[in-house]
């Protein structure tokens, strides 16, 4: 989730939104869906204004994304500017910019389909009894991490954290207690500072730490020259997977090809997407030039591209989805995602949370989709 380097030091849209915030925005949304996608769909503006494609079996379908259009989504990108949703049957695909409660905005038939991260939606499902559940999974890693700068709190181990200061935004917060939690760290131990995703606080050495996204605050806060220090959640004790796609119970039920056909275009794109520096460049130029062109600040090429690149080799590719396909779920990350829910003080099983019924399918059937 990346906006420009120095242009602006909030690392997100003029800094990501408190929980305050987050509700507002929810209910413009639920006010005027429409207008959040554009007047014109991003097929319509990827192709220079004319419609995409005649219309397909499954009609229009609206995705929620996490965030803004920048490069995390570069794999949606692809899949609409090249045709892979049209190719799969949708006639219409708009892609709804966050940040909203896309839980909410899935289960209450706002959009067919969203991105969020397995601890989003197992609290959602959990807590609020939302009929949803995760299909795929395009980070096979969580992006998670504290990050400092390394001549302040140059924090590398869990147990470094003693002592420290650290921003925690009001949406990870449960997510960082979690996160102590799984490390045996005495939240006594450390002060929490609250932070709403700006960097400027960290760079200014007001505090030690900050939670942040791997391929976003931390390649923003190194692109304006700090030495930084990063340390991942993923890779000490809190392992879950994130951008996930999520639907309803009824779209599995009552609809599962059109679930399918939604995978397997969501598969092609980040595909393309992750097919190396060609890859990287042409996701980074749609995200600037065409799906994020409006983003205030402007988003910045080199910088887009770097998240691009981070996020294919850190994240959505790893030895599970070379051997059994990009966003699927094998039943050893599932264990490992749902003792980390658990972490989190969240109680649900996995069958609660995790469908991977249909993408196994959709492998099975076309197996050339492994690459």
């Amino acid at each position: 989730m990346t906006l420009p380097f120095r242009s602006n030091r909030l690392s997100r849209q003029g800094a990501r939104r408190t929980a305050l915030q987050l509700t507002a925005v929810l209910a413009m949304t639920t006010l005027s869906l429409t207008a959040c996608g554009g007047s014109d769909s991003d097929s319509d503006v990827a192709s220079g204004g004319s419609s995409a494609a005649a219309k397909g079996d499954y009609g229009d379908v609206s995705v929620q994304l996490s965030w803004i259009k920048n490069a995390e989504f570069a794999g949606e990108f692809l899949a609409d500017s090249k045709g892979y949703y049209a190719d799969a049957g949708f006639s219409k695909v708009t892609l709804l910019p966050g940040p909203v409660a896309q839980e909410e905005i899935v289960a209450t038939g706002k959009a067919e389909f969203g991105l969020s991260n397995a601890v989003s939606t197992a609290a959602a499902v959990a807590n609020s009894k939302f009929p949803l559940k995760i299909v795929g999974a395009t980070y096979q890693k969580n992006p998670f991490s504290i990050l400092s700068l390394g001549d302040k709190g140059d924090i590398k181990t869990p147990a470094d954290l003693c002592g420290k200061k650290i921003g925690v935004q009001d949406p990870n917060l449960s997510l960082f207690n979690a996160f102590l939690s799984a490390n045996d760290i005495d939240p006594e131990c450390l002060t929490i500072v609250p932070n709403s995703f700006d960097v400027s606080p960290l760079e200014d050495k007001q505090i030690d730490g900050l939670v942040a996204y791997l391929t976003n605050e931390s390649l923003l806060v190194k692109g304006h020259g700090f030495d930084t220090v990063d340390l991942p959640f993923a890779d000490n004790g809190l392992p879950f997977v994130a951008e996930t796609v999520i639907t309803t119970d009824d779209m599995i039920k009552n609809s599962p090809d059109e679930v399918k056909a939604f995978l397997k275009a969501e598969i092609k794109g980040w595909t393309d997407a992750c097919a190396g520096d060609a890859g990287y460049q042409a996701g980074a130029e749609l995200a600037v030039n065409t799906y994020g062109k409006e983003i205030d600040p402007p988003l910045e090429v080199a910088k887009e591209v770097e998240q691009a690149k981070q996020q294919c080799e850190l994240l959505v590719n790893s030895d599970e989805t070379e051997a059994n396909g990009l966003f699927t779920m094998s039943p050893t990350m599932i264990e490992a995602n749902i003792a980390s829910i658990k972490a989190a003080g969240i109680e649900i099983s996995a069958d609660d949370l995790f469908n991977t019924a249909l993408i196994d399918e959709l492998y099975k059937e076309d197996p050339s989709l492994k690459g």
